[in-house]
């Protein structure tokens, strides 16, 4: 006997993204047929309803609203196979029968200024009912009050039962309705206005033989008896814009509450297990959970699940619950499977709790055209866009890898970042990229977003190269730029970008700017040879900025700058040197010219002596600096008559980072029995000044460089430390143990070693 049709207005309160919630209404559908089904949700998108039913589309899945003439404002609607509201779409399409949306037209609610729609989270939730209803049952976690009343119910009784659940769920926020009223959400207000207007024409076309899926909060307001007047007098006067609407791909990770969604949940891979099993749901988690385990070669037994399956089930019935909660569960597994570690289970947590599951929708979805030829660009690059993080090696030699580099190059310039670089771990050179890629859904936004700058990636990466080349306001950005282009390949843009280039740097006269700017040009000069890209054209510019900074370097350098100017200053220095050996086959004599200013810096005693001992190294590293040469401006520099700071900022410059100044110590004897002689001559009072300086310039060495150095100034002249000229030891050294000098410390040592 087939069930009897519903008698007045079937409303449906349910927690969004809850299984339980769509176990509920699939069987409270099945039980009353409804004629049609209203669902909440915005009525733009009832024309892509029908590809919920297309085979190319699973969830989870998001609707997404933006604005037409400002797609960065946006507002998605996402839908798990969890969902109540999926199921009963799925419901109506299964059965012919209509469905609706009924909630606030996103044209309102993205044209309400400093408001989105419903489930961005810009709504702030000021009361949570589920909490309030929690601690009103004596529970002190909503989540597990949930699972108790809700999600560890069957679905399989009478109707009649179904319906009083819902009934008994209404009954309860009508209660906290009239004590709460809104409960903060004065929007809401305005949503359930609309929704009534939508309810009334639905009575007007099927009677009360239709059914209301919405959140259970709003259940109260939609029963409420109100006038066609106030409904109007609350929804005149909203701001509207033009809204576009297409279904675009979700993930597990964004329904839960840590990725920012406001109506999210906390374990939606917990949430879809629970759905989707169909018995016995503790035992085909747990079996799951043990999968993950082996594959990352934890040994783990049947007998372990058992055993967690049993612990499991003591827990909840020692805590009153119905059955094993996802709090049981978790600890069964920490304790029998985990041997009590948090780090195994922080993986379970990651890969099965929350999961990475990423929805598919069919190919008849609207898109903008900038989108369609990314997915075709994706399918012939084999490029598949995946919500976990995935690593790409590319050989930049191979033309599919290329193709490869390009895209993600181009769309990083678009602001879609899909993928970014990473530190290869293959290894280092011009034909090697690495890059580490995750789809996120907001991506879709920003696409939409690019989608003013062209029809295909290439052409709005070009358009919006060339714009950002004419308003850039400094330097640095537009030599970015340029690096950028040469990356993406975009020939076209080029010449916009270059003459922006060639009019900043003509114009700027301040030398940390132009020598911030010159390595990314002097980068740039490779791609053409690595990716066929004609980048000649920078050779003039780069060549041109060189002179310019090899002119003003100098001068720049003997200003009076303080330790932290001083410190910057040097890392341009090696940035300039760097860059004028990649630039030195495309000017010619620029090498000897940058040789001649670190020379003339090397040994300018108005210069700080960090640059004076960078200069110094940069020049015994080219060959250009003979090593007696070296020795004399270190003695200079370690003199008496040589402040303790800048003596020790000398070292720093000469020693420090890493450019291998520990073994060229421990090479050249000479050099380290200067420093040693200089050091054990600081006075009392101005070695605790300069400690932090050595400290960080020593400190950075490797453990066998600094152990070595040590054995050398233990062991003094007599082990590999060559002659100085003369025939007499090097400085510091000395022929044999000092015994007074070693006694010193003898006490200290004993301290250090003495048993606490």
């Amino acid at each position: 006997m087939s069930p009897s049709p519903v008698r007045g207005p079937l409303l449906l309160g349910v927690r969004h993204h809850g299984p339980g919630s769509a176990r509920a209404v699939r069987a409270a559908l099945d039980a009353a047929r409804p004629e049609a089904v209203l669902i909440e949700g915005p009525p733009e998108g009832d024309a892509l309803l029908p590809l919920a039913a297309d085979e190319g589309m699973r969830p989870p899945v998001a609707l997404l609203a933006h604005a037409a003439d400002d797609p960065g404002r946006a507002a998605f609607w996402p839908l798990a196979g969890f969902s109540p509201e999926w199921v009963a779409i799925r419901w109506a399409q299964e059965h012919d029968v209509p469905v609706r949306f009924i909630d606030l037209p996103a044209a309102h609610s993205l044209a309400a200024e400093g408001e989105g729609a419903e489930g961005t989270g810009s709504d702030a939730v000021r009361l949570d009912p589920l909490a309030v209803l929690a601690e009103t049952a004596g529970y002190d976690d909503p989540e597990r009050w949930w699972e108790d009343v809700v999600e560890h119910r069957g679905a399989g009784g009478a109707g009649e039962d179904v319906l009083g659940a819902f009934e008994a769920l209404g009954e309860a926020m009508g209660a906290l309705r009239e004590a709460y009223g809104d409960g903060g959400h004065r929007r809401d207000l305005v949503r359930e206005a609309y929704m009534r207007q939508r309810m009334r024409a639905a009575r007007r076309e099927f009677g009360d033989a239709y059914a209301v899926v919405c959140g259970a909060w709003h259940v109260p307001a939609l029963r409420a008896r109100t006038t066609v007047a106030a409904d109007k007098a609350l929804l005149g006067g909203l701001p509207k814009v033009k809204v576009e609407t297409t279904w675009v791909p979700w993930t597990h990770r964004r329904l839960a509450r840590a990725g920012g969604y406001g109506a999210g949940i906390s374990s939606p891979g917990w949430y879809a297990h629970l759905f989707a099993a169909p018995d016995r749901p503790v035992e085909r988690w747990l079996t799951k959970v043990a999968g993950l385990l082996r594959e990352e070669d934890r040994q783990v037994s049947s007998a372990h699940v058992i055993e967690a399956v049993r612990l499991a089930e003591t827990l909840a019935a020692m805590r009153g619950r119905p059955l094993p909660g996802l709090t049981e569960t978790l600890e069964a597994v920490r304790a029998v499977m985990c041997d009590g570690s948090d780090i195994p289970l922080a993986l379970i947590e990651d890969r099965l709790v929350v999961g990475d599951v990423l929805g598919e929708v069919p190919d008849g979805a609207p898109v903008v055209p900038l989108q369609r030829d990314l997915t075709r660009q994706q399918r012939t690059l084999r490029l598949k866009a995946e919500a976990q993080d995935r690593e790409l090696e590319l050989d930049l030699r191979k033309d599919t890898d290329t193709a490869k580099s390009l895209l993600l190059h181009r769309l990083r310039l678009l602001g879609i970042g899909w993928g970014t670089p990473a530190v290869s771990r293959a290894g280092t050179g011009t034909f090697r990229e690495t890059w580490r890629l995750r789809w996120e859904p907001e991506l879709s936004v920003r696409i939409a977003e690019a989608g003013i700058w062209g029809t295909t990636v290439l052409g709005a990466a070009t358009a919006k190269a060339e714009a950002d080349a004419a308003g850039a306001g400094e330097l640095g950005e537009v030599t970015a730029l340029a690096e950028q282009c040469l990356l993406a390949g975009l020939a076209q843009a080029l010449p916009a970008v270059l003459r922006s280039l060639a009019d900043r740097a003509a114009l700027d006269t301040d030398v940390a700017r132009l020598a911030k700017a010159l390595p990314a040009l002097a980068r740039s000069l490779r791609y053409g040879d690595v990716r066929g890209t004609d980048a000649t054209a920078l050779g003039a510019v780069a060549a041109g900025l060189a002179e310019r900074i090899c002119v003003a370097l100098p001068t720049a350098c003997a200003a009076g700058l303080d330790a932290d100017a001083a410190a910057e200053m040097r890392g341009h220095v090696d940035g300039v040197h760097t860059a004028i050996g990649l630039l030195a086959d495309a000017a010619e004599g620029l090498r000897e010219r940058w040789s001649a200013v670190l020379t003339t810096l090397a040994g300018r005693d108005a210069a700080p002596g960090l640059i004076r001992g960078r200069a110094t190294r940069l020049l015994l590293d080219d060959g250009r600096l003979p090593a007696e040469e070296t020795a004399r401006l270190m003695g200079l520099a370690l003199s008496p008559a040589s402040s303790p700071a800048d003596a020790a900022g000398w070292i720093e410059g000469f020693a420090g980072g890493s450019s291998g100044g520990g073994t060229l110590l421990v090479h050249d004897d000479r050099l380290l029995g200067l420093i040693d002689a200089w050091l054990v001559g600081v006075p009392e009072r101005a070695f605790t000044d300069v400690l932090p300086l050595l400290r960080r310039t020593f400190g950075a060495y490797e453990p066998g460089v600094k152990r070595t150095l040590g054995e050398l100034v233990r062991r003094g002249p007599g082990g590999s430390a060559a002659a100085v000229p003369g025939g007499s030891a090097p400085a510091g050294f000395a022929p044999e143990l000092d015994p007074v000098r070693a006694d010193a410390v003898t006490e200290l040592v004993r301290m250090l070693l003495a048993p606490a």
